[in-house]
């Protein structure tokens, strides 16, 4: 068995005219990484609904965010050749290619669907496990990283689970 790596991405919003403002991944032996994104010019769409799920103001991203042409690059170095699993492809997909596009950059790496490596074993107690986690791990805030490791730790916890009960 492969630990899959797990990529999460916060937005601007919930729907179009929405950019990326944070993304974060949790690699294969748990080690994590994550980036706040400087919006660019022409990314102005801002809901404040969604910055109440990430808790992250606008202003902290145009002072602390790194630019899309950096986010790019290191994601490329950390996850190159690999392929990437995220619980929201169709949302995160949009978001990425548009941080690609706008750093002008390659993407090197494949984004894949996690629903793709979850087993219909796992799939009864994944919600449970997700929330167990959560509060293992003691996760107060919606952000990339985090949300990243809890996804991780719920599909080997589940997959585990589900080893166990075929044997």
């Amino acid at each position: 068995m492969t630990v899959p790596i797990i990529l999460d991405i916060e937005a601007s919003g919930f729907g179009s005219g929405s950019y990326p403002i944070e993304i974060g991944f949790s690699g294969r032996h748990g080690e994590g990484w994550c980036s706040l994104i400087r919006p660019e010019a022409e990314w102005t769409h801002w809901d404040l609904d969604a910055a109440r799920v990430h808790g992250i103001p606008r202003e902290v991203l145009i002072e602390r965010g790194n630019s899309v042409q950096f986010v790019a690059e290191q994601l490329n170095f950390f996850l190159g050749g690999r392929t990437v699993y995220t619980d929201g492809w169709g949302q995160d997909y949009v978001w990425l290619a548009n941080l690609f596009e706008s750093a002008q950059i390659v993407q090197k790496f494949t984004l894949a669907d996690l629903y793709e490596i979850i087993d219909d074993d796992q799939l009864p107690d994944w919600e449970a496990t997700k929330q167990q986690i959560i509060q293992e791990l003691r996760v107060a805030r919606h952000r990339a990283s985090s949300d990243a490791r809890v996804l991780q730790l719920t599909w080997l916890r589940t997959y585990d689970e589900a080893k166990k009960q075929t044997v």
